[in-house]
């Protein structure tokens, strides 16, 4: 498959997700998922407040598959493992609702960056040392009033440090992995 109509099909799925019933259905919400709506784990990245802050989110991915050029099936992989990470970290924080997409962006950024940094762009410290500051930022000073007004919420921070973490913790693994392989 092409980067481009992988990244064509989430923007169609999140478009999709953005009206009735399904905006509904599939929004991350801590009492459904206690209740067995397992699927809302993931499926609340890909749903959105608003259309700007569908426009923004969609507008990261696209410009983290630009930058990176990665493997689609390992861009598709990745972006459903780090969804996966932030709707269950998500249950150990006080949050009741989720929607959005940011926090995968977050860590498909941090994985990549990584990636790279570890091997030959050593250039791309730059991009995981800023990824690191803006997180630490906002936990320490929250995010932009400008952003909540825009997306018309609460900006979910915690998805933020959740996607950065599960990104840095599997671009450590992936790395770890390769090392080891080329050992043999």
């Amino acid at each position: 498959m092409n980067l481009y109509l992988l990244l064509s099909i989430v923007t169609a799925v999140c478009f999709g997700l953005q009206f009735e019933p399904f905006s509904h259905v599939v929004a991350w919400q801590a009492d459904a998922i206690e209740n067995g709506q397992w699927w809302r784990i993931v499926t609340g990245n890909f749903t959105h407040t608003n259309f700007a802050h569908l426009a923004m989110n969609l507008l990261g991915l696209w410009v983290i598959g630009y930058l990176f050029q990665p493997k689609p099936r390992y861009f598709a992989l990745l972006t459903l493992l780090i969804s996966t990470w932030i709707g269950i970290s998500l249950l150990l924080t006080n949050m009741v609702n989720y929607v959005g997409l940011s926090g995968t962006l977050h860590g498909l950024f941090a994985f990549y960056a990584l990636k790279e940094a570890l091997g030959e762009r050593k250039s791309s410290w730059l991009l995981v040392i800023g990824v690191m500051l803006k997180v630490a930022s906002e936990q320490l000073f929250g995010a932009s009033a400008s952003t909540e007004e825009m997306i018309g919420a609460r900006v979910a921070t915690e998805a933020h440090l959740a996607g950065l973490l599960g990104g840095l913790l599997l671009a450590s693994i992936a790395e770890m992995k390769k090392r080891q392989y080329l050992k043999k």
